[in-house]
């Protein structure tokens, strides 16, 4: 099956930081730029940051600016999101999903995964 793997979720204090991954699972990322999103209950899903096919052009949505990075190891078929200083509206489902040029409509993308989930508070 052709998709993401989203991983790395978990409840975490505000301030706190957490680190999460996905893997591509039956096909190759070399080709894609990756885009993380979230969805927050009774939300839509909205983009947050993503990352060209060489790793050389990042995104970021103004709400993450500056506390989020976004990275790819292209050998390990991995993308990953490194996110510091998490606030409570932070708290979402986070997926990734790959396509041929960042965009920042989810509809654009494929190879959805489950995601993961993510929540701040104290």
């Amino acid at each position: 099956q052709l998709q993401f793997v989203e991983s790395g979720g978990g409840l975490v204090q505000p301030g706190g930081s957490l680190r999460l991954s996905c893997a591509a699972s039956g096909f190759r990322l070399n080709s894609y730029d990756v885009g993380w999103f979230r969805q927050a209950p009774g939300k839509e899903r909205e983009g947050v940051s993503c990352i060209s096919s060489s790793g050389y052009t990042t995104f970021y949505s103004d709400s993450i600016k500056g506390r989020f990075t976004i990275s790819r190891d292209n050998a390990k078929n991995t993308v990953y999101l490194q996110m510091n200083s998490l606030k409570p509206e932070d708290t979402a489902v986070y997926y990734c999903g790959a396509y041929y040029a960042c965009s920042d409509r989810p509809d654009r993308y494929g190879y959805w995964g489950q995601g993961t989930q993510v929540t701040v508070s104290s």
